[in-house]
């Protein structure tokens, strides 16, 4: 159960909010040999791991046309109209990221701009297992067709049957995107990175997953492949009045306890006695879930703060810096103004953590582990390059040009005073 930490000194807060830790040495080597072995032995080795760790015994990767079609007839009609509804959403706001940036004079005759270009070939991350994401097809599927990208590679695990969920295909087929491949793992992050014959090389990957394919997406970074963003697992925080729904709380922080042992929920609360209905709370509604050994061993990384003040209950949330945040206060859109630092904020008792992993519209690809310091989550942005443009006319150039040549002869580089004072001439 949720360890409860009573009025924290501030100077213990890096302490208390440490997230789990994880030996990631022994993983890091494992997933060195499989990026080696892919990269070498390209559809050999995916074959081999196939069988390794799918217990599929695969002839060809792609997904085919007629498996794309079928997968319609093995959901449910109420999921597809669900998925529809959060496909609209999603689509909304993130067409709303699209803008044409304005062109600028910085001086008469010296024009400047920006441009969005869509990368070009891009790679998705799909898992599989028990908790197959179709959901991330949506997050990452939408904002790659919006943007322009000319080639979408989605790679996800197969089951035994070297068949992928009928959900994550009909999810991709929404999105229009037919480049499907049954492979799963940090052996699919190599495959993307590095191309076999079978799967395309692409320029950045996008995708959550396990430890293995976490520290893949990492490693392939050193050979200039880009990554959406460092991630490792899920996490919640709640700030809670008085006025809270213990029932509320429990339930968002089972709903996250239960992606994985190593995910971690905190709630923080000005009010004593909330801490106890909560965990009554989640004592009842733990026994009525299929994952409930998963969520209890999260649980026992998780904390309860009980704070001075929610204000201060604010500065101990930024410097955890969450994934997911929770307002679940009466005045959420004061506290909203405090944040600094978080992946996505729900506010107020009814906008649940589920909401944006599923359907309100918002991307739920977010940095965790502290990342949300330095990193947004996923967007429209994150499928684009910006590049910046400048024209200068004869007499733009003329009125910039002992600017230029000053600051250039003060840093000693010459040449480029020279390219200036050529065109003077």
């Amino acid at each position: 159960m949720m360890q409860v930490i009573k009025y924290p000194n501030k100077k213990d807060w890096t302490a208390l909010l440490k997230r789990p830790s994880i030996d990631s040495s022994s993983i890091e080597k494992s997933v060195i040999a499989i990026l080696d072995d892919v990269r070498e032995n390209g559809d050999d080795a995916l074959c081999k791991y196939s069988l390794v760790f799918d217990k599929a015994d695969l002839k060809s990767f792609e997904v085919s046309a007629k498996e794309i079609s079928e997968s319609e007839n093995n959901i449910s009609i109420s999921l597809k109209q669900a998925i529809r509804v959060a496909y609209n959403n999603i689509l909304k706001f993130h067409a709303s990221q699209r803008q044409i940036e304005p062109y600028i004079e910085t001086m008469p005759g010296v024009m400047c701009w920006r441009k969005s270009i869509p990368i070009q070939k891009v790679g998705l991350y799909i898992p599989g297992g028990t908790a197959p994401l179709f959901s991330s097809v949506l997050m990452l599927g939408i904002p790659a067709k919006l943007a322009g990208c000319k080639e979408i590679v989605l790679c996800s695990p197969p089951d035994s049957n070297g068949k992928i969920n009928p959900a994550i295909l009909f999810v991709a087929n929404l999105c229009g995107i037919t480049k499907i491949y049954k492979v799963g793992g940090a052996q699919a992050i190599a495959a993307m990175a590095y191309g076999t014959k079978s799967i395309p090389k692409v320029d950045k990957i996008f995708g959550p997953g396990n430890q293995y394919v976490m520290c893949a997406k990492q490693l392939i970074q050193k050979d200039g492949i880009a990554i959406d963003l460092p991630a490792g697992p899920s996490e919640v925080v709640i700030l809670a009045d008085r006025f809270a729904n213990p029932a509320f709380i429990a339930a968002d922080l089972l709903s996250q306890a239960e992606h994985g042992a190593d995910s971690q929920t905190i709630l923080v609360t000005d009010y004593e006695p909330l801490a106890d209905d909560v965990k009554k709370e989640i004592e009842k509604q733990i026994m009525l879930l299929p994952r409930k050994d998963i969520s209890a061993k999260s649980l026992a990384n998780s904390r309860i703060f009980i704070v001075e003040t929610l204000e201060e209950g604010m500065g101990l949330i930024n410097e955890y810096a969450p994934e997911h945040l929770i307002l679940s206060v009466t005045d959420a859109s004061t506290y909203a103004e405090m944040v600094i630092n978080a992946g996505s904020v729900f506010l107020g008792s009814y906008s649940p953590e589920s909401s944006g992993d599923y359907a309100s519209g918002t991307n739920h690809t977010l940095p965790t582990n502290g990342y949300a310091k330095s990193y947004s989550g996923v967007s429209f942005d994150s499928f684009v390059k910006k590049v910046t443009f400048q024209n200068i006319s004869k007499e733009g150039l003329f009125s910039l040009s002992n600017t230029i040549i000053e600051m250039a002869e003060a840093e000693g580089l010459q040449a480029h005073s020279n390219a200036v004072k050529i065109r003077m001439k």
